[in-house]
């Protein structure tokens, strides 16, 4: 799809965010654990999601709708095999493991990927006791229940987190899992498992101990609002000018990227669960002596999100003062920035972690091609901030590819946004 955007037009109204999308390829995941009924409310409409509940079809869930929930039952499995034809590629898809190796014992994964993008994942289970064997592309997996274990995460993966946590409320009499990821979407997951039948310990923490039920039941589980499409959307009405009240927010879930906006100039304010964003005239670094040549950092959950630094990026073009973007978690989520240069902002790229940013620089339009899934919302609020120019987006589905109908949800606050080739 590509979209001609016009920019300097403030948005304004009330924006209702979606489900957490990465919540829910947890949770239809965790689905497929039970033959019982399982109810899924508030599952966002993106591509991502419409992938797991077909894979989630194709091994056996029978999935029906009534307004805005799911309904799955998986009386059994068909298949241990997890092929293309299944995952198609997508990484997340490994969570369907947990179901399989919980019910059949035995699995077959079948990547098109780099296996380094799982070993996080593969060290995991074999802490666990699996017994692993790779052939080429092919990794077979086989599993036995367990009395007692401890491990530690290489990394705090929020899909190897809830692997292991589906597996051990399955298979495991106790678990305990140090260095796991605690985003909100885990402790969606988390809150399930409990519902069906598990005890957790520690949810919210990265300290985990988790008992496993003799046999998981159902369950009925709301998803809680994005955080990420919450702070996007609030970003975007920062940096055009605008006015909006976003509704239904949890407000734990935005402490830290509350207090990280505001050190770039962007003023938010909770009432109860809806957050106001008040018209900024202008934007400037935070002043205070103590904040002087902090960094914008990315860091493990409680901390501020990698899938927010592209729009904290573009934030800081439009901010007055010296800014120092720096993402330690990913390599390479910086690289978008010459896209942002070719636009008019003044950034040095000073290593593949790490960004400079003079602003506040006017943008103009631009042609951008093909924008990544974790950046494309950002360049868009970067293309809204342009006057008296247009900016061309093309390969823009990927915009909706994580967050439910952004793009039509933004035209509604008044952004200014054609498609002109589907």
């Amino acid at each position: 799809m590509r979209i001609v955007v016009y920019g300097g037009h403030p948005l304004s109204g009330t924006f209702r965010p979606s489900g957490n999308s990465n919540a829910a390829l947890a949770l239809i995941a965790a689905s497929l654990l039970t033959d019982a009924d399982v109810i899924l409310r508030g599952v966002p409409d993106t591509s991502t999601t419409a992938l797991m509940l077909d894979a989630a079809r194709a091994l056996g869930a029978q999935i029906t709708r009534d307004g805005d929930a799911h309904h799955l039952v998986t009386p059994a499995l068909h298949t241990r095999s997890l092929g293309p034809e299944i995952t198609d590629g997508q990484v997340g898809a490994v969570m369907l493991l947990a179901p399989i190796l919980a019910r059949r014992r035995h699995a077959r994964l079948e990547t098109t990927y780099p296996l380094s993008r799982l070993h996080a994942h593969l060290t995991a289970l074999r802490d666990l006791g699996f017994d692993i064997h790779i052939t080429g592309d092919v990794i077979d997996f086989t599993a036995e229940p367990w009395e007692h274990r401890e491990l530690t995460l290489l990394q705090t993966s929020v899909t190897a987190t809830a692997l292991v946590c589906m597996l051990a409320a399955a298979m495991g009499r106790e678990t305990l899992l140090c260095n796991a990821a605690s985003e909100p979407h885990i402790q969606d997951l988390q809150r399930m498992l409990v519902m069906m039948g598990a005890q957790i310990e520690g949810i919210g923490s990265n300290r985990l101990l988790i008992h496993g039920a003799a046999e998981l039941g159902g369950a009925d589980v709301t998803l809680r609002p994005d955080h990420v499409e919450i702070a996007s959307v609030a970003a975007i009405g920062a940096i055009t000018g605008g006015t909006l009240t976003i509704e239904n927010v949890d407000p734990g879930d935005l402490q830290f990227i509350r207090r990280v906006y505001g050190r770039l100039g962007v003023s938010l304010y909770l009432n109860g669960n809806s957050l106001f964003v008040p018209a900024h005239e202008s934007l400037s670094v935070s002043q205070n002596a103590e904040d002087l040549d902090l960094p914008i950092e990315t860091a493990p959950w409680p901390g501020f999100p990698s899938d927010l630094v592209a729009m904290a990026t573009v934030i800081a073009t439009q901010a007055r003062g010296t800014t120092l973007i720096h993402e330690k978690l990913f390599d390479n989520r910086l690289l978008f920035v010459d896209k942002l240069t070719a636009m008019g902002a003044q950034i040095v790229l000073c290593d593949p972690h790490r960004a400079l940013v003079v602003g506040p620089s006017p943008l103009r339009g631009e042609y951008l091609d093909t924008p990544d899934v974790r950046t494309g919302l950002a360049l868009l609020g970067a293309a809204l901030c342009c006057r008296d120019s247009s900016v061309t987006i093309d390969s823009a589905e990927l915009i909706d590819r994580t967050f439910e109908n952004v793009v039509s949800k933004l035209v509604g606050l008044g952004a200014q946004i054609e498609v002109v080739e589907r």
